[in-house]
């Protein structure tokens, strides 16, 4: 019996003090008084953030969920990553970073530097990629791959395709569009760099192209919409009737031909 009665009285002190931790950590007397962001912002509001607070926080300093926290902040439009922290005895402490956008995904959304894709709306003037659905890293690597490899000629990539056979296309700052094909995509544009100088540089300069394909094993073609061979007559020149040739002079007479003498067959008697 009295093991028994020292079992009730254990239990008892449990549940009590079970009972104080919880009026405790529900307790009004510890709520969330002051709540800190942290990060470089440059798109998310200051509104945001205090709608955020208003509607989404609910707890006080111990019951607050930090995951649902931590996902109603990564609901705003450009805020990429978020971590949340406790810090005793009232403070929240909040850190964002937001998208950096380097590209747009056709005309549906951004794509960030990591290669991934989000929604947000953006004035700024930025290159538009288009590829397959799970290609956006591919496309963000190779951008910066073909960006690089035309800086030399000082052009850019503004459009970038990729089909889904996975074959290249780009647009660049001056209009020209460049057929790279799928295979060595990049050895190909590093061939046309080198080319470009001197010879698509002078072509350039007389006969504006606006398209060049790269898929050739050891060179590339051009296509010049405006380009004349210099025999052609040109709309709107006068051309000098031909100089008549001279009349042809008549062959001289042949010399009559020696007769060859015939050999004199000899038939037997």
């Amino acid at each position: 019996m009295l093991w028994f009665a020292n079992l009730l009285t254990g239990l008892a002190a449990l549940l009590l003090f079970y009972s104080l931790v919880f009026l405790a950590v529900n307790s009004p007397l510890f709520p969330v008084k002051r709540i800190k962001v942290d990060g470089e912002l440059e798109h998310v509001t200051r509104e945001q953030l205090q709608y955020v607070i208003k509607n989404e926080l609910k707890g006080t300093f111990f019951t607050l969920n930090l995951d649902k926290t931590r996902a109603a902040f990564e609901k705003l439009p450009w805020v990429r990553k978020v971590s949340v922290r406790r810090r005793w005895p009232d403070r929240l402490e909040v850190s964002i970073e937001e998208h950096v956008a380097i590209a747009r995904w056709g005309s549906l959304a951004l794509l960030n530097g990591h290669g991934e894709r989000f929604d947000a709306a953006s004035n700024d003037k930025l290159p538009v990629l288009e590829g397959p659905g799970g290609t956006e890293k591919q496309m963000v690597e190779g951008y910066r791959a073909l960006h690089a490899a035309l800086a030399p000629i000082g052009k850019t990539p503004e459009h970038v395709w990729l089909s889904a056979r996975r074959a290249w296309r780009m647009e660049l700052n001056d209009g020209i569009t460049v057929e790279i094909g799928r295979d060595d995509a990049l050895p190909r544009v590093q061939r046309f760099v080198t080319a470009y100088p001197n010879s698509l540089a002078l072509i350039a300069e007389k006969h504006p192209f606006q398209y060049v394909d790269l898929r050739y094993p050891n060179g590339f073609a051009v296509r010049l919409p405006g380009y004349t061979p210099a025999e052609a007559r040109k709309p709107g020149t006068v051309v000098a009737p031909a100089a008549p040739k001279p009349a042809a002079q008549p062959a001289p007479p042949r010399p009559a031909a020696t007769p060859v003498p015939r050999p004199t067959i000899e038939l037997p008697a």
